[in-house]
């Protein structure tokens, strides 16, 4: 079974990872660069090679017949283990959508606290044969794409409902529930990546998240790892990388966009982040192309 969701992948696989299958991804890379990348909720399965991924000091990886389930937004910084032009890395991934999760839930096994935080925003397990073969069929549609408006959300559904009766279902029904823990600090970590450039204040964000603002640096801290400062930069930074990869001419004028005052502010933290200065670390990446294109978590 896996050797046909590898040989579907292999065959479907392109550079922006879209298919013509809405939410459905497809990864196939022939790099161990690290790869920084803002995650979105997502449940990923690896078919070929092996991820090592990192949030803030929290270390997951996962390896082919796995999965990787992410239930919001995150910075990440992962690579994939071995990964060569000869054995690329190849993956899949399905959005996690809460409107699709949500009916599910009146079907599901009752399951903790709606407000209990997951122990961690990302989980990662074996795939059962189930949900292995689930995950075939949809990408099945790919060689049937005429089928794939009727067929695809019936098969979303099943895989969704796997993953719900699955070990990890509480930190899918965590993104399915309006009022769950997750999503009250979920509100503060879209504000911060659509807002990223702009000054923050924690307790109009803990007022957005519906808690107090010593409960919300609480909770913010254990969905993402890092403090909302820590995270508002760490968009800053990657979304600087992006942009001077396309063009690394104005560097001061970059970090300015993104949101830093101080040019040495800017360089000194893009260096601890990347290991580089901005213009050298952009410079490298054009030449190695690591940043060719986008990268599943």
């Amino acid at each position: 079974m896996l050797t046909e969701i590898r040989n579907l992948v292999a065959t479907h696989a392109r550079e922006d990872l879209r298919t013509p299958v809405p939410g459905l991804l497809l990864s196939k890379v022939d790099t161990s660069e690290p790869h920084h990348s803002l995650a979105e909720p997502l449940f990923v399965v690896m078919a070929q090679g092996g991820k090592r991924l990192l949030l803030g000091d929290r270390v997951h990886e996962y390896r082919a017949g796995q999965y990787l389930l992410v239930s919001t937004d995150l910075p990440v910084t992962g690579h994939f283990v071995g990964a060569t032009r000869r054995t690329p890395a190849l993956g899949l991934g399905l959005a996690l959508r809460p409107a699709a999760i949500a009916p599910l839930l009146l079907e599901a096994p009752p399951g903790r606290s709606s407000r209990t935080l997951p122990a961690s925003p990302i989980a990662t397990g074996d795939a059962s044969p189930e949900l292995l073969d689930a995950v075939r069929r949809l990408l099945r549609l790919l060689d049937h794409p005429s089928d794939a408006p009727v067929l695809a959300p019936l098969i979303e559904r099943e895989i969704l409902w796997r993953l719900l009766t699955g070990p990890h279902g509480g930190l899918v029904r965590q993104i399915g529930l309006a009022d769950s823990g997750l999503s009250h600090v979920s509100r503060a970590i879209r504000w911060i990546r659509d807002n990223y450039a702009e000054p923050m204040r924690i307790e109009e964000l803990a007022r957005l998240s519906d808690l107090s603002p010593s409960a919300f640096h609480r909770h913010f801290r254990a969905v993402t790892a890092l403090s909302p400062l820590q995270f508002q930069k760490r968009i800053r930074l990657q979304e600087a990388r992006s942009l001077l990869v396309a063009d690394s001419s104005d560097v001061a004028g970059v970090g300015h966009l993104v949101g830093y005052d101080s040019p040495s502010q800017f360089n000194r933290e893009y260096r601890r982040l990347f290991g580089a200065p901005p213009g050298q670390d952009a410079a490298r990446l054009r030449e190695a192309a690591a940043l060719a294109g986008p990268q599943l978590p």
